[in-house]
């Protein structure tokens, strides 16, 4: 991973990047790169599985999945 410095950074940013981070729970650095991967368009994902497939398939998609019915269970074996 990089490391970057920024020098000259205004006191009023300073102030207010670091009630923001205060706001989302995290630290000032955590915060910073949330920012700075949005402004990049690169954000990170934090999708669960479901997520991410829902967002390839479903009828939105043109994959629409119908379920069969429902049959009643079957009787267990007997090993007689």
């Amino acid at each position: 991973m990089a490391n970057i410095t920024i020098r000259n950074l205004n006191d009023d940013v300073h102030a207010r990047l670091r009630v923001r981070a205060a706001g989302n729970g995290r630290s000032m650095e955590e915060e910073v790169r949330q920012i700075l991967g949005k402004a990049v368009g690169r954000a990170p994902r934090s999708e669960d599985l479901a997520s991410i497939i829902g967002s390839h398939f479903g009828p939105e998609r043109g994959v629409d999945l119908t379920l069969p019915p429902r049959e009643p269970a079957r009787e267990p074996p007997t090993f007689e």
